[in-house]
């Protein structure tokens, strides 16, 4: 009998191959890949329009190279991308991940994904953004899309991009030019603008999973008012619904639904709904009866009705990258609408599916795409788009059915180019004081990833959090783009009083100098609406010839003129360094606290600010305070 052997591994083949530049627009240089059969470069979602080919690009970077790297062992042929750029360029961007700003060394996995209490090594959360922004030491910047869907693992290694990717046939786009913030210039002609929101979707929100029942929800309206706390929204999460079916209200919890809304709105409220894609098998439900009769539902491979188990129990799921679908869907928000409903919030759309392969759907799920998104496919390549479409379904159908408004749609998962249709925040993150301090770095890089509107949970969703911690968060997420206290069902209460008097008075002090800054605000929006640049900023995009800010973790800038300076260890102090140039602190509330963060107006800017407010409708913004430094 012979013995165990050792066979040698059949050679691994290995060919790398440089790719031809075409120019896209004015700035962008798309590279083909240079393996590819196809004859055209397919165009994901990603992108507001399909880039227009000007032909072969007579001048690109020289400090940048695309090459692609072909392998076979077995048979089985697999492609990497790698781009190099200088070795000593700082990078940032790639959507959602929790760590520091720079991602210089980081790996991490480009697959939306549900994970509850992330930390740093969590490899992808909810959204994927194919996205990196580089800066040179001298200042001048690159960016570079990979248009890509499906999954891909990213490497940010000294002075080399590298992405593998299941999709073996895409195209890479590289930007260039002399700063950071002409580079996001570029971007946003390339993946759109964000809309202006509604200016009430500026104040101050609070939520909990879940305020009920309707009592409940007057109470907490009552207690916002009578303690003279600024708030414009309350948001009800999936308690509200009947058997957590979308699109229905528990005749029990919330028996006049109207009633409740027009209470709201006269102490001056808005409402903000949960809507979820899985909709319970139940033919008596009249989401899911529509969904048959249209034949909305996303197929599994055999060609039946896919079903995966959900908050309501076995749940079948919309095909969003069908246009009828997305319409059916946009139409069942026409009720919520009648009713006064003010804003929506998708959530669970990764999707999240409690007994599916990785908790989500299987990738060989089938999908009855239009030819925009590249026509049928399998869920591997819908994925990471599937959040996307269903907030556009969402958007356009609110819009359609109240056009006289702007639309307030709220995401968690979502892909480049998403921000055309929702506003985002940070997930099911943790109070703990390294999730503050994640707060300031993820809303950092999603708005360098185009994502305008974004910010975290207010005192963390998972877990406790201590006065001190909420009072501090409070503070800081009072200067993110999205403000919103939100927390666990299992949680204690996590309203701006559940600490007692002097908590109470810090969150005060914190959302007051929100809404004194709503001029502000509402200027940086229109601005990122015109130009893409998005309101809150790194340090170092004021002087990106600075190394001493490129890794500034603790401090960033609304616009150009203010600075905010955080602390974000219990007892430590802000990190950060002072940028260059002249500054003068800033107090916009009666009294100094040293649990807010330290404000300052850069030497050369005018500052406006309105009056205290309760809420963004009390009085019109016609009186301004300008602070000139």
């Amino acid at each position: 009998m012979l013995g165990p052997t050792n066979r040698a591994r059949p050679r691994q083949r290995r060919t790398t191959t440089g790719a031809s530049p075409h120019r896209v627009g004015e700035h962008a240089i798309r590279w083909r890949d240079p393996f590819s059969s196809r004859s055209a470069v397919r165009t994901t979602i990603a992108f507001e329009r399909a880039p227009e080919d000007h032909g072969p690009a007579q001048v690109v970077p020289t400090d940048i190279r695309v090459l692609w790297r072909r392998s076979s062992t077995r048979g089985a042929a697999r492609r990497t991308l790698r781009v190099s750029f200088p070795r000593d360029a700082d990078v940032y961007g790639l959507g959602e991940a929790a760590g520091p700003l720079r991602r210089n060394g980081r790996r991490l996995t480009l697959w939306n994904a549900d994970h509850y209490a992330y930390d740093e090594s969590t490899p992808s959360l909810y959204q994927s953004h194919p996205w990196v922004l580089g800066v040179r030491p001298d200042g001048s910047a690159f960016g570079i899309l990979w248009d890509s869907t499906c999954r891909s693992r990213v490497w940010c290694g000294p002075g080399v991009l590298s992405v593998r990717a299941s999709d073996a046939d895409f195209a890479v786009y590289t930007l260039d030019a002399p700063s950071p913030r002409m580079v996001m210039e570029q971007l946003a002609t390339l993946i759109g603008r964000p809309p202006l929101p509604p200016l009430w979707a500026l104040g101050f929100h609070q939520s909990r999973y879940s305020y009920y029942p309707e009592s409940e929800v007057r109470r907490i309206a009552d207690e916002m008012r009578t303690r003279r706390i600024p708030c414009d929204a309350l948001w009800l999460d999936i308690h509200y619904m009947r058997g957590n079916r979308s699109f229905t209200f528990d005749p029990d919890r919330f028996p006049d639904p109207a009633a409740l809304i027009a209470h709201l709105h006269g102490r001056s409220l808005r409402t903000v709904v949960m809507i979820d894609p899985g909709l319970k098998v139940d033919p008596d439900y009249h989401a899911y009866a529509s969904g048959v009769e249209n034949g909305a539902f996303v197929r599994d491979h055999t060609g039946r009705e896919y079903r995966g188990e959900v908050w309501p129990g076995a749940c079948a799921f919309p095909d969003y990258a069908s246009a009828a679908v997305r319409s059916w869907w946009g139409d069942l928000y026409q009720p919520l609408i009648s009713l006064g409903i003010d804003g929506f919030w998708n959530d669970m759309n990764e999707p999240a599916i409690f007994d599916g392969p990785g908790r989500t759907m299987p990738e060989s799920n089938i999908h009855l795409a239009d030819p925009e998104i590249g026509g049928p496919t399998t869920h591997a390549r819908i994925h990471n788009i599937y959040g996307t479409l269903m907030v556009r379904a969402t958007r356009e159908g609110v819009s359609r059915h109240r056009p006289d408004r702007r639309a307030f749609v709220l995401t968690r998962a979502n892909f480049l180019g998403g921000h055309r249709y929702a506003a985002t925040w940070t997930g099911d993150n943790s109070s703990t004081w390294e999730h503050l301090a994640w707060s300031i770095t993820m809303a950092l890089n999603l708005g360098l990833s185009g994502q305008a509107m974004s910010g975290p949970d207010i005192g963390g969703f998972e877990g406790n959090a201590s006065g001190t911690l909420f009072a501090r968060w409070m503070g800081i997420g009072a200067m993110l783009p999205f403000c919103r206290a939100h927390t666990d069902v299992w949680t204690r209460e996590h309203e701006p009083w559940s600490w007692g008097p002097a908590v109470e008075a810090t969150c005060r002090r914190a959302i007051l100098r929100r809404y004194r800054l709503l001029p502000f605000w509402y200027t940086l929006f229109h601005e990122a609406s015109t130009t893409g640049v998005p309101p809150v900023r790194p340090l170092w995009f004021l002087d990106p010839c600075d190394p001493s800010l490129r890794g500034a973790n603790d401090a960033f800038m609304l616009g150009e003129a203010l600075m905010v300076r955080c602390r974000v260890e219990e007892s430590g102090e802000c990190r950060s360094p002072m940028p260059r140039g002249t500054w003068r602190p800033l107090e916009l509330v009666e009294c100094h606290d040293p649990d807010l963060p330290e404000l300052w107006l850069r030497a050369g800017s005018i500052l406006p600010v309105g009056p205290s407010l309760q809420h963004t409708g009390e009085r019109p913004l016609d009186r301004l305070w300008l602070h000139v430094a």
